[in-house]
């Protein structure tokens, strides 16, 4: 018999660079990982899918723009201008908003005001602190970060990249 895992507010294992911190994932589980998150004000993930994840996302404070379906058409430009074949639009959430991501679904979330947003994220299967790891080292290059890097880093954990990561969309207005 093992024991669970007990963390104080603002303890686990920092992803500086992802703005995450690891709060459960390969290590205790074989099945979830789960983070905290710091979404900077105008960081835009960029619409992306996975064949085999599902996630979840909470928000705790502030507001982000949340897409979770498939797009009318085909998946191309702004995200935020997509619509479902049934209507469905983005969502923006605040505090208590929740998106949940099943498999082969797009799906992204951008920070769209001027002060830092925090989620929580569960994903499954576990391991996916290991992709944010490898992210966070490209995004703390500093300098726009190299999208074709980004491409191929996605595509080797399972994540094909629908619309560029933006680290701040504000910065391309």
């Amino acid at each position: 018999m093992s024991d669970g895992l007990l963390l104080p507010p603002g303890q686990g294992s920092p992803i500086p660079s992802a703005g995450m911190t690891l709060k459960v994932g390969s290590e205790h589980s074989a099945v979830w990982s789960v983070f905290e998150a710091t979404v900077q004000p105008g960081f835009d993930v960029g619409a992306h899918l996975h064949t085999e994840a599902e996630e979840f996302f909470y928000v705790l404070d502030g507001e982000l723009d949340l897409l979770a379906f498939h797009p009318r058409g085909e998946a191309s430009g702004d995200w935020l201008t997509w619509e479902s074949e049934s209507g469905q639009k983005v969502y923006r959430g605040g505090p208590g908003s929740s998106m949940f991501v099943p498999p082969g679904t797009p799906h992204a979330f951008t920070n769209p005001g001027t002060t830092p947003a925090r989620m929580l994220f569960v994903v499954s299967p576990t391991g996916h602190e290991h992709y944010l790891r490898e992210l966070a080292d490209v995004i703390g290059r500093g300098g726009p970060p190299d999208q074709d890097t980004i491409v191929e880093l996605r595509a080797r954990w399972d994540i094909q990249q629908l619309t560029p990561l933006l680290p701040n969309r504000h910065a391309m207005r």
